[in-house]
């Protein structure tokens, strides 16, 4: 596994927290989570995977705590949560159409309940 991608990941999580909606920055950051998971996670657990996935942790938590602030993500939902169910899409498909399809999914199922 290399450290590059990992890096290229959190500075992306990072700039994301200014340049987008929180929305689209959270879910744009978690495409390129999971193209990333994919490429690094083949082969046996590491000391690096260890260090990667606590980066991961820290920027999905920052991308979501912006998004739910903005209330375009329910308050209920955890990085913890976000990250597994990218890991799924990121184990499941290998489609691009298929991932970004699976993706406005996992979007839509995280939005905010609608008042009535």
């Amino acid at each position: 596994m290399r450290a590059d991608p990992v890096a290229a990941l959190c500075d992306e999580g990072e700039a994301l927290l200014e340049a987008r909606s929180p929305a689209d920055a959270l879910f744009g950051w978690l495409r390129s989570y999971i193209t990333t998971k994919r490429d690094l996670t083949d082969g046996p657990r590491s000391q690096l995977f260890e260090d990667w996935h606590e980066s991961m942790h820290a920027a999905a938590s920052a991308l979501l705590t912006r998004a739910q602030r903005s209330g375009v993500v329910r308050p209920d939902l955890t990085a913890t949560d976000l990250l597994t169910m990218a890991n799924g899409i990121a184990l499941a498909s290998t489609d691009p159409d298929q991932t970004l399809r699976l993706l406005r999914f996992l979007r839509q199922g995280t939005a905010p309940p609608q008042v009535s």
